[in-house]
């Protein structure tokens, strides 16, 4: 079962989600109607995926990210909207959002969604996508975490040496990992490392 917590502050968009997700092995587990109490509710939620309305009372969707990101809670966050402006995309890819999915789509779409993130992949509306390559951001952008752990794989460290060295779990090594191959299209520590000097000498440059 994919434990889900859920913060929009419209009740209609709740009970249709609830309908939506009945019965399909995801189940909403947590709720909030505004940024203030996702915020509080989120870190004592036992949930798999988050989420986020991008417009709330009480902080929007993007602080609710911010301010999760900045505690380090790595969990999946999916961002619900009915529009985003380009500023607030960039920054939801910059605070590396799993998926951002448009209130108008069909309601399959977000299973699809919730389905990829929990497994550890990315997932964005097709319109959205259109919309990264018209403002430049045709690729997903790297995290400054992805890229320290990109250049221990250069390095040569192993996922528990990385772990010590960046002072996380063996485990979010293992996630962090996942996130860069599948932004990046590699299959392999080795294809990565290849790839390495390029894109972290990019960064610093």
């Amino acid at each position: 079962m994919i434990r889900i917590f859920l913060a929009d502050d419209h009740p209609m968009i709740q009970t249709a989600l609830e309908a939506l997700l009945g019965g399909t092995g995801r189940k909403i587990v947590g709720r909030a109607t505004s940024g203030a109490e996702a915020l509080d509710l989120i870190p004592r939620a036992k949930a798999d995926v988050i989420i986020l309305d991008v417009q709330m009372p009480g902080g929007s969707g993007i602080q609710v990210l911010r301010e999760l990101r900045k505690r380090g809670d790595d969990r999946p966050v999916i961002l619900l909207t009915a529009a985003i402006d380009d500023e607030a995309l960039r920054e939801a890819l910059a605070l590396n959002v799993n998926g951002i999915v448009l209130k108008s789509s069909d309601p399959s779409l977000l299973i699809e969604c919730i389905d990829k993130v929990a497994a550890g992949g990315d997932w964005i509306d097709e319109p959205i996508t259109d919309r990264l390559s018209q403002i430049g951001v045709a690729d997903r952008m790297l995290s400054d975490r992805e890229c320290e752990v990109i250049a221990l794989v250069r390095d040569g460290l192993k996922n528990r040496d990385i772990a010590a060295q960046l002072q996380i779990t063996e485990g979010t090594v293992k996630v962090y990992l996942h996130r860069i191959f599948d932004k990046l299209g590699v299959k392999s520590r080795t294809e990565l490392a290849i790839k390495a000097d390029q894109l972290v000498g990019g960064r610093s440059g």
